[in-house]
């Protein structure tokens, strides 16, 4: 292995270590809001709250601004240097502040009006429970805003492990308030709290942007080339990111109309835990990969990105598609322990089971589209992911109506996962054309050893669950199976020649030659 590709994986790797880090501070943070409020109308209350500012936010800027700072900035580093990139990035900062504390007064203003978009099917005092959250954290649109452009920035400059890290401070801020506070102050806390959370995320930064030299140029000049090439981006990439946030909103109001308001709580745990399993290495990947492609498009290097899609795209799938088996076989003794207890009770536990061993179906779109999707934005290019993500808001809006009330949480569930893979497909397709494809005859083999070597797995965890279910305690039940499912991944991998597989095995051979010989 190179020493550039060492350097690679040692980046991501680390990253993905401190992006676990987070998002096991996150699976905490949510299983002490099951355990002090269970799935009863303040937790449903409580996450509804905290989803639309979050959902308000994202829906018009937080990928965008990702999606959009990082290639206009990366293209005058490139060609003008590091003080006009600074100016560039002051005057976006500045200009999306603005727009981020307008939305952040329309959002407080209008609380009970959101409230019956996310959650039709409330009563009357979860309702206006809802709604006094929500006008607490609404502040969280502005926080995020400054904390997305700090990422784009540093990210661009070649910084990564600090913008992984924000997530893990935000949330440890989030359990210190549950573990000494909360008895207290209650719900109406923890809305304070979680909003404390959000504004660290952006402090955290200053003191990496500093040591990068970043020097701060306030500007609210839209006129200039460099912000109107932003804003003729902002407008597709904008819709195309809407996808999970609409989404997210359209299952919430399902499931709203659900048990009396606990599908909410059901769906957006299940979500939650799901995209702390996909998104750990998934997000770990695309954070890393998208400066890159962002300077090999703007060399025109085709090659080069083809070869980046694709290294990225087969790493991607060797991990994800056996997440997507072992998290469909292991759905229910993984809630039961990550969130069973307290207030959640045996019906909580099997509503969320239930949404996440369907929502696990759409793990595979949910990684492809993250990946091809950076592909379209760092070519500066929106139209194909905006048709994606109407197609997929359309299908998920669709699905849910016809399935929900036959499957309930688990038709909300599969309508999420259809969504995805219909994005991912409307991604791929174009590439033919782009030069981008990379889907080629070794690509599907080896896609099709992994589909074979994941079945294998699967079956040797179920095997291995049921043996155990109901003889051992809730965490030999979940890590023994996951043990046994793991080690015949692995083995079956490398005996099949899977590239990832024998670069682990290699660097674990290279790790212990190096221990025997001192």
């Amino acid at each position: 292995m190179g020493k550039k590709k060492r350097g690679a994986v040692w980046t991501v790797g680390l990253m993905m270590v401190i992006t676990l880090g987070g998002k096991v501070l996150g699976l905490l943070r949510d299983r002490l809001l099951t355990v002090n409020y269970g799935s009863g109308p303040e937790a449903n209350a409580f996450l509804t709250a905290s989803r639309i500012p979050r959902v308000f936010f994202d829906t018009v800027f937080a990928s965008a601004i990702s999606a959009c700072l990082i290639p206009v900035l990366g293209e005058v580093l490139e060609k003008r240097g590091k003080k006009e990139a600074f100016r560039f990035a002051g005057n976006f900062m500045t200009v999306m502040a603005l727009l981020c504390a307008v939305l952040t007064v329309l959002g407080t203003v209008f609380a009970p009006f959101l409230t019956s978009v996310f959650a039709d099917g409330y009563d009357a005092d979860t309702a206006a429970l809802c709604a006094g959250l929500t006008r607490i954290m609404m502040p969280t649109v502005l926080f995020t805003g400054l904390a997305f452009c700090f990422v784009g920035v540093l990210q661009t400059f070649d910084e990564f492990n600090i913008p992984a890290a924000i997530s893990l401070i935000s949330n440890l801020a989030v359990i210190v308030y549950y573990l000494t506070l909360n008895e207290k102050y209650g719900i109406y806390g923890l809305a304070v709290a979680f909003l404390i959370a959000w504004a660290l995320q952006a402090l955290v930064q200053i003191p990496a942007l500093r040591k990068k030299g970043f020097r701060f140029y306030p500007s609210l000049s839209v006129k200039n080339d460099d912000m109107k090439k932003v804003f003729r981006l902002l407008l597709p990439v904008m819709v195309s990111t809407w996808v999970l946030p609409i989404n997210q909103t359209v299952n919430s109001n399902f499931g709203s109309r659900l048990f009396e308001g606990a599908g909410v709580s059901a769906v957006e745990l299940a979500y939650n835990l799901y995209t702390v399993i996909a998104g750990v290495f998934v997000l770990s990947v695309t954070n890393y990969i998208f400066p890159r492609l962002t300077r090999e498009s703007a060399q025109g290097d085709g090659g080069a990105l083809r070869e980046t899609l694709r290294a990225s795209t087969h790493t991607t799938l060797f991990v994800v598609i056996p997440m997507t088996v072992g998290l469909f076989v292991m759905a229910r003794p993984l809630v039961s322990f990550i969130y069973g207890g307290g207030e959640f009770d045996e019906f909580s536990v099997s509503i969320t089971s239930r949404a996440l061993r369907f929502m696990s179906l759409g793990m595979i779109g949910y990684a492809l589209q993250a990946v091809l999707s950076r592909a379209y934005f760092a070519g500066q290019s929106g139209r194909v992911p905006l048709i994606a993500g109407a197609a997929s808001i359309g299908v998920n809006v669709v699905l849910c109506a016809v399935l929900t009330p036959v499957l309930d949480v688990a038709g909300i569930a599969v309508a999420s996962a259809v969504s995805f893979a219909v994005n991912a497909v409307v991604l791929a397709l174009p590439l033919k054309k782009r030069g981008g494809w990379f889907f080629d005859k070794q690509f599907l083999l080896d896609f099709g050893k992994l589909l074979l070597c994941s079945a294998l797995m699967g079956a040797a965890a179920y095997f291995a669950e049921s043996l155990l279910e109901g003889r051992a305690g809730k965490l030999l039940t979940l890590c023994i199976p996951a043990a046994a499912g793991v080690a015949v991944y692995a083995l079956l991998t490398w005996a099949l020649g899977l590239q990832e597989a024998r670069l682990a095995v290699g660097a674990v051979r290279k790790l212990l030659n190096k221990e025997a010989g001192k």
